[in-house]
């Protein structure tokens, strides 16, 4: 079974591709036979989760990686005990590539927690919580798909509008444009890190009141404008940054699938890039700002299912064509930071009658120059992953500013101040 042009763009960007999530059950270490009896019942009948990567035949310009079923489905070489704690297993994790012998997954039990690893070419990270939440004792098998196996571009959840050959073509143009990496060591000198930062749930349940005259935000807008000050934290203002005056964008993923194909497993998201507001110096026009856009992602969604089956279509005819694609948007001029929040809307979830307390996520790493983040709302835990690929440390550098510039948001009285009329320092 050929790739499609998005799993075969994950192997061809020259970077691991490790991505994964980790669950916390407090108290005794659980029980790897027990977990792998649940694997076996629960993912056994999953193909994607048997799916082992073939490389190309021949030319593999014309002929690209080929997936094949391995069976029998074997828990048992998948599935291991560590004595990592759960921060250095993540940080090893996202660096190391996975055995290509084998279905491109890992999942380990180290003492409480339960981490799962694996490839984005096989999974991304909505796939990663679908199986994750089928391993949970309450979660409910999922139907057979009543449609392609992949996810569909082109699907909608409701009727919108016909997307205008203009949208397509602003949507071509921010793919495109440049921005700037984070000011960081040279290549040479960049090193990975990661970074779990555990949130105060009051000063979050705060932060998201704001602004005090609006709607409330999101997770995705509070990251996002968080992430902005934080950069302020750790950098200054834009002006003081080198390589031009070009706007810092993030990459914010949404998922395309529908409620049909919610739990179709694969790669079934695209990429949305916004300019973050770093140049604000309210915390609450940075997130008036933010929200204002996050508020067209609709409009822009439809592009993407406009613009999609094209370029998945050219690259699925030329292979060689989904690697440049890949390599040119992994740059950091292009992807500089990707920045995703979900809550795990299960609750409670419990493993064997343990309750599910925290998610921690695993956002992959990226060329030297980036920095990618994930926040995840569990029950009453916030959890903050940073995965940095920049100066030592900087991983925690970043989590440390976005938490006081959550503090600082939390603190913020009065009415919302918008993006045109922030304070600006450059």
């Amino acid at each position: 079974m050929r790739l499609t042009a998005i799993d075969e763009g994950h192997l061809r960007n020259g970077l691991p591709g490790t991505i994964g999530i980790a669950g916390v059950f407090p108290g005794e270490p659980l029980d790897l036979e027990r977990v792998r009896a649940r694997v076996r019942e629960r993912w056994g009948g999953l193909e994607r989760m048997s799916l082992v990567l073939r490389p190309p035949t021949g030319s593999g310009a014309l002929s690209g990686h080929r997936w094949e079923t391995a069976r029998p489905f074997d828990a048992g070489a998948h599935i291991t005990t560590t004595d990592q704690d759960l921060r250095s297993l993540l940080a090893d994790g996202v660096s190391r590539l996975l055995p290509p012998e084998r279905p491109l997954w890992r999942l380990l039990v180290a003492g409480d927690a339960l981490v799962l690893f694996a490839h984005h070419a096989l999974l991304d990270g909505r796939s990663l919580e679908t199986v994750f939440r089928l391993l949970m004792d309450d979660a409910v098998p999922p139907l057979p798909p009543r449609g392609p196996a992949a996810a569909d571009p082109t699907a909608t959840v409701r009727r919108r509008p016909a997307v205008s050959a203009a949208d397509v073509g602003r949507e071509l143009r921010r793919i495109g444009a440049l921005g700037r990496p984070l000011p960081t060591a040279s290549p040479d000198e960049a090193r990975p890190s990661v970074a779990v930062v555990e949130l105060d749930p009051q000063v979050m349940r705060t932060a998201r009141r704001q602004p005090a005259d609006g709607r409330g935000a999101t997770l995705n807008e509070l990251l996002l404008s968080t992430y902005a000050g934080a950069l302020r934290v750790c950098h200054g203002p834009p002006r003081a940054w080198p390589k031009g005056s070009h706007p810092f964008y993030a990459t914010v993923p949404v998922d395309l699938r529908t409620r049909r194909s919610a739990q179709q497993l694969g790669n079934g998201v695209t990429v949305l890039r916004m300019p973050l507001p770093v140049d604000l110096e309210s915390p609450v026009a940075r997130l008036a700002a933010c929200q204002d856009q996050v508020g067209g992602f609709g409009r822009r969604c439809d592009a993407h299912r406009a613009i999609l089956p094209a370029l998945q279509g050219a690259a699925r005819a030329v292979p060689w064509l989904a690697g440049v694609m890949a390599r040119r948007l992994a740059r950091p001029e292009l992807t500089t930071s990707l920045c995703t929040a979900f809550k795990w809307r299960d609750h409670p979830s419990r493993l064997h009658g343990r309750p599910l307390a925290r998610v921690v996520p695993l956002p992959q790493l990226s060329p030297p120059g980036t920095a990618n983040l994930c926040l995840v709302h569990t029950a009453d835990a916030y959890t903050l992953t940073v995965v940095s690929h920049g100066r030592a440390g900087d991983a925690e550098l970043i989590g440390a500013a976005v938490v006081r510039e959550l503090e600082a948001l939390a603190a913020c009285d009065g009415p919302a101040v918008r993006a045109g009329q922030g304070l600006r320092t450059s």
